[in-house]
Formats: structure tokens, C-alpha cells, sequence
């Protein structure tokens, strides 16, 4: 029998204590497993990296990580996509690989994802040799335009927190979601990692050949750090949203590639820590 698919959600049983009294019973969690992302190039199996992930969407994770970081550059170097099959693979660790196959490559450096090979479902661990390593990768300034005005984004956190799914069930997941500058959304992902979340609609734009996302939004739950700074701009989206605070280093990246950066984000007020000229403001 062909072991299960691990879901995103996982029941188990926990004590509810309340003022009258305590009661044992079922609870749904969000689910919490390891996923190996592996490039194959040539005959070739390079381990990538692994990180903490919520089942679901796995394949729009691995391309959507392969392309933030540079790996991955356009659709045609993309052969497929796959789990792991390999026979010396235990069957109930099969859906926790995800093997990414490319063709067109001349050379391969893995060397700048080596800090990568053990992440966890907390952001990575970034610095100055990073923001000098996207320098030197060529990252281009953020697009021009459009203006997102301060109507529309005090639209947004309900708008992302009525969409998260899982989140109702669970109230454990992060959430990226994709705007249009009026305030649509047009895609969500949730993840027990903000990055993870990020990615993954970051591979499904790639899949979907709708990058750059010049003219959108990117939002996401929690803080916004270097690395989902980083990740927008790889996705050429022109302004990060967060409903939380940001970074020291995502405000200096944001700053020095000209990205709309927005914290504090809530239905009475917000914060922009860069690209105030997006938001009106200058």
C-alpha cells in the first residue's frame, strides 16, 4: 500500500481549560514536516537545501526557492518537477523530496545556497555578505510605479486574513498574498514560514509565467525581514507589505533598491520605511 501523502493540517488531542472547568479533545494543528529540495542538472543530483515546511503546494516552493535565489532564471531552463522515486528513499519520506530538474546550464555555483542546506521554518539567517552577494547577482533597482494609495492598503489585512484557509482551521500559518494595485487579491499561499509562504507564490507566478510582478503587491503575516525583501525584488514586485515590524537589514535593502516598504499595517494605520513615493507620500 502506497504510503499517504502527508497533510497540512494534523489532528491530535490537547486539554481545553476555560473558568468553568477543563475538557479533553480534538484539535487540529498545522502540520510541521522536512522538505528536501534537490536540483538535478546533467545525470547530476545536488542536494539543495532542506527546510521546515507545511505540506502542500511543494512543487511552487522548491521553484519559487530555485528562483529567489538565483538558481532558477527562466521557464525554459525548467524541465520538470517531480517527488523523489529514488528506491533507496523510505516510501513515507518520498513526498518530503522534491527534485527539480533543469536543463541550459553551463556552469553550476551552489555555492551562495550552502547557508540554506538546514533552515528551519524561521526566517534564514542573513547579513552584509548577503546584500553584497545580490549586488553582485545583478539585482536591478524596483520597478516604477504604480501608486498604492492608503485606502487600499488599510484594505488589506482583512482582505489576507479573510482568505487564509488553513489558518481558520488551525491558527497556526503564515500567509503571503498577491495584490493588484487596487486591492484584488489574486493569489494567497500559507505556510508554517513566512519565507515558505513567499516562495510558494513566488513558483506559482513562475509556473504561471506571470513574473516580474511589476504593478502588484506582495503582502505577508508577521514581520518582514532581508530575506522576504530579497525574495520580492527577485519577484520584481515594486512593494512589500507586512502587518507587523521590519528588519533593520530589510529596511536598509529596501531602501537601496528603491522597494515600497510597509510595516505596521492595520485597518487604522500604517508604516512606510521606504518608497514613500508609492504610497503617496512624496
Amino acid at each position: 500500500m502506497a504510503a499517504d501523502r502527508p497533510g497540512a493540517t494534523t489532528r491530535t488531542l490537547a486539554w481545553e481549560v476555560l473558568p468553568g472547568g477543563a475538557h479533553r479533545g480534538e484539535d487540529s494543528l498545522a502540520s510541521e514536516e522536512p522538505l528536501e529540495i534537490r536540483l538535478l542538472h546533467g545525470g547530476v543530483r545536488h542536494p539543495v537545501a532542506v527546510t521546515m515546511r507545511t505540506p502542500g503546494a511543494d512543487f511552487e516552493l522548491a521553484v519559487g526557492f530555485m528562483f529567489s535565489e538565483g538558481i532558477l532564471r527562466a521557464s525554459e531552463q525548467l524541465r520538470r518537477v517531480s517527488y523523489c522515486v529514488d528506491r533507496d528513499v523510505d516510501e513515507q519520506q518520498r513526498y518530503n523530496i522534491v527534485n527539480v530538474e533543469m536543463v541550459g546550464l553551463a556552469a553550476l555555483d551552489l555555492a551562495p545556497l550552502e547557508r540554506h542546506f538546514s533552515v528551519t521554518s524561521a526566517c534564514g539567517v542573513c547579513g552584509k555578505a548577503t546584500m553584497e552577494g545580490l549586488r553582485l547577482r545583478g539585482y536591478g533597482p524596483a520597478p516604477d510605479g504604480p501608486l498604492f494609495p492608503a485606502d487600499m492598503l488599510r484594505s488589506l489585512p482583512a482582505k489576507l486574513r479573510g482568505a487564509q484557509r488553513l489558518f481558520e482551521t488551525t491558527g497556526g500559518l503564515h500567509a503571503a498574498g498577491l495584490f493588484t494595485a487596487a486591492g484584488d487579491l489574486v493569489a494567497l499561499r500559507e505556510d508554517v514560514g513566512r519565507h515558505n509562504a513567499v516562495d510558494k507564490l513566488i513558483g506559482w507566478a513562475f509556473m504561471e509565467n506571470k513574473l516580474p510582478l511589476a504593478g502588484h503587491l506582495l503582502m505577508v503575516s508577521g514581520r518582514s525581514s532581508f530575506e522576504l525583501v530579497q525574495k520580492s525584488l527577485a519577484a520584481g514586485a515594486p512593494a512589500l507589505c507586512s502587518v507587523s515590524a521590519p528588519s533593520s537589514l530589510a529596511v536598509e535593502l529596501a531602501r537601496e533598491f528603491g522597494l515600497t516598504l510597509v510595516g505596521f499595517l492595520r485597518e487604522e494605520r500604517f508604516k512606510v520605511y521606504s518608497g514613500e513615493e508609492r504610497a503617496g507620500l512624496a
